[in-house]
């Protein structure tokens, strides 16, 4: 039996943050056996919104293998140290790079002899780029303190190595294991008219997921289109510049958005729409977008994505992002492409896209790599 402590900023009940909820909580459902999790997280989500958890700054039973301590702000540091060094994990599993208290903290000070950073997509260009001369900062106090020598690094692909490596330098020793999708039944067919289309997002409100561009595509379109966006907003002057492109839509356009969308409630959002839209700038794994082909949504993306050759596998489509105002030409298009079809055509491309995601998710390979990385037996 395998104990590994885990440290992350934020955890379920939390949602906000995304995808590195949505990860560990998947990995813990799927590592059922041989393994016992302690998950070390905030009593908050994103923006210390505070959450629904009766109990603080406690071990609470998650799952029959997995216990979470919500740690509220007085001593959460000091708090994390103390507990790994009671519980003495085999491993300490650390989710992110740059947050105080969940990931320099127990980098610096936590009593672990194997540590692991799971980056999560922030050492990708396009992540660094954004607040770009604090992460490099940080990168180079990192070296400077020799932690990129004393910890093991987790990339949940090859790329991700690469991009580790490229940074951190090759000596660096990354362990590849990817994420556990949750996917979800193939939806009933949707009703599907030639010049109208269905649109949906779901995704923090920022930059790196390029709504912008969306909506400034959509403005030249003459279909009808319907588009829901879910998802908080991180970072406000951003979401203020979409408002403003949003009013300046014509009437065949409709944009509506949704604050937040918890976890659990997703399925019953995608049901009824026709195709799934989130160009980012880069992302780690793209959990979104693996649930909504697994419903049967097409995807339009961009290609700083796991999820490439969409089109070849009619299950969406992967257009060019850093292409300037090309790009917006190419969503527009792609977007087109899709408003053009009649239902036959988009029956086959939602069959395609479900067919597509569960080709490419091996539960067994899955657990194998995370077996070899935490060096578990089975």
């Amino acid at each position: 039996m395998k104990t590994i402590f885990i440290s992350i900023p934020w955890f379920v009940p939390a949602f906000k943050a995304g995808g590195p909820i949505q990860s560990i909580a998947n990995m813990v459902y799927e590592l059922n056996e041989g393994y016992r999790f302690y998950i070390y997280t905030s009593n908050t989500d994103l923006h210390g919104l505070p959450i629904a958890v009766a109990i603080t700054n406690e071990w609470v039973e998650y799952n029959a293998h997995t216990k979470v301590w919500y740690a509220n702000k007085k001593n959460r540091s000091q708090q994390l140290v103390d507990q790994v060094k009671s519980i003495k994990p085999d491993q300490l599993f650390i989710i992110g790079l740059f947050n105080w208290h969940f990931n320099i903290v127990p980098m610096l000070y936590a009593a672990c002899a194997d540590k692991l950073v799971s980056v999560r997509g922030m050492l990708h260009p396009g992540a660094l780029g954004q607040k770009g001369l604090k992460k490099k900062l940080f990168l180079k106090a990192m070296q400077w303190m020799k932690l990129d020598r004393k910890c093991r690094f987790h990339a949940t692909d090859e790329a991700e190595a690469g991009y580790i490596k490229n940074i951190l330098g090759p000596h660096v020793q990354v362990a590849v294991a990817g994420n556990f999708p949750r996917l979800f039944p193939l939806q009933e067919p949707v009703e599907k008219e030639a010049g109208t289309l269905q649109l949906i997002s779901v995704g923090i409100i920022s930059p790196m997921k390029n709504y912008l561009r969306v909506i400034e595509a959509l403005a030249g379109m003459r279909a009808v289109v319907r588009y829901t966006i879910y998802g908080p907003v991180k970072e406000p002057a951003y979401w203020e510049q979409c408002l403003e492109a949003i009013k300046a839509l014509p009437a065949n356009i409709t944009v509506q958005y949704h604050p937040e969308l918890p976890a659990h409630k997703v399925a019953a959002k995608l049901t009824g729409e026709q195709v799934f839209i989130l160009p980012s700038k880069s992302e780690n794994y793209g959990h979104a977008i693996a649930e909504a082909l697994s419903a049967g949504l097409p995807v339009i993306s961009s290609h700083a994505v796991p999820w490439l050759a969409l089109k070849g596998n009619n299950a969406g489509v992967n257009v060019d992002m850093e292409a300037g105002d090309a790009g917006i030409a190419a969503l527009a298009e792609a977007m087109d492409f899709f408003a053009a079809m009649g239902q036959e055509e988009y029956d086959s491309w939602r069959r395609g896209a479900a067919a597509y995601v569960r080709k490419r998710v091996n539960r067994e390979e899955l657990v194998a790599a995370y077996d070899r990385m935490f060096g578990g037996e089975r």
